[in-house]
C-alpha cells in the first residue's frame, strides 16, 4: 500500500476516432508526451442528499469527470497536429486556422509511490489551444513552460455498457496489463 506519491512521467496521449452508433470510443496507439511537469485535475461534480424522514432519505452521486491543466516543457508537434488540429504545411511551418477543430483524446500517466507506481488513463479528454506566453532571459534563466487546459469527461464503454471517466491500476492489476499499459489504451471487459 503506498504511503505518498511524489513524481509525474510516462505521459502518453492517444487519439480517439468516437463511434457514430452507440458513443463508444477506439484508441490509436498511445505517442509518448517527454517533458511532464504538473498535472492538476480536480473532480467535477458532487454528492446530493435528499433528507426526508429526518435522515438521508436518498443520496446521489454526480461524477461530471474531471478538468484541469497539464504542464510540460513544450507540447509536441504531433499533438498540435493529430489532436489540435493545427496542419504543417511543406516548409514545415505549423498553421492554426480558425478552422483548427480539436479531436477527442486518452490521456495517459503514471504517479510515483514509495514502492509502486500507478499507472492512469482518462478516457474522453478534450484540449483547446495553448496560451503564448515567453519571458527575456534575466541574469538567471528560468525555463518557460506550456501549459493545456484538460476536459476528460465519461464516453460509453459498450462492454461494460456503462460510461467511463477513469482507470487506473492497483496492487492487484496483473503483470501483463500492468506492462502493456502505454502500448494501448486499456478499455475494461465486463
Amino acid at each position: 500500500m503506498p504511503k505518498i506519491k511524489y513524481g509525474l512521467k510516462n505521459c502518453y496521449y492517444a487519439k480517439a476516432t468516437i463511434s457514430t452508433t452507440d458513443g463508444s470510443a477506439t484508441y490509436a496507439t498511445p505517442q509518448p508526451w517527454k517533458g511532464a511537469v504538473n498535472l492538476s485535475m480536480d473532480r467535477e461534480g458532487d454528492q446530493e442528499v435528499f433528507y426526508a424522514d429526518n435522515i438521508a432519505y436518498y443520496i446521489s452521486a454526480n461524477n461530471g469527470g474531471y478538468t484541469g491543466s497539464f504542464e510540460s516543457a513544450l507540447i509536441p508537434d504531433d499533438f498540435r497536429t493529430n489532436i489540435l488540429g493545427e496542419t504543417k504545411n511543406t516548409d514545415g511551418v505549423l498553421i492554426e486556422t480558425v478552422q483548427s477543430q480539436p479531436e477527442h483524446f486518452a490521456f495517459l500517466f503514471q504517479f510515483e509511490h514509495d514502492n509502486t507506481n500507478t499507472k492512469h488513463v482518462l478516457y474522453n479528454c478534450t484540449s483547446g489551444r495553448p496560451a503564448a506566453s515567453g519571458a527575456t532571459k534575466n541574469e538567471t534563466i528560468e525555463v518557460q513552460t506550456e501549459t493545456l487546459n484538460l476536459d476528460a469527461k465519461a464516453i460509453y464503454n459498450s462492454s461494460l455498457q456503462k460510461d467511463i471517466v477513469k482507470a487506473s491500476t492497483a496492487a492487484s492489476t496483473d503483470s501483463t496489463t500492468y506492462a502493456s499499459w502505454t502500448t494501448a489504451v486499456y478499455q475494461p471487459t465486463a
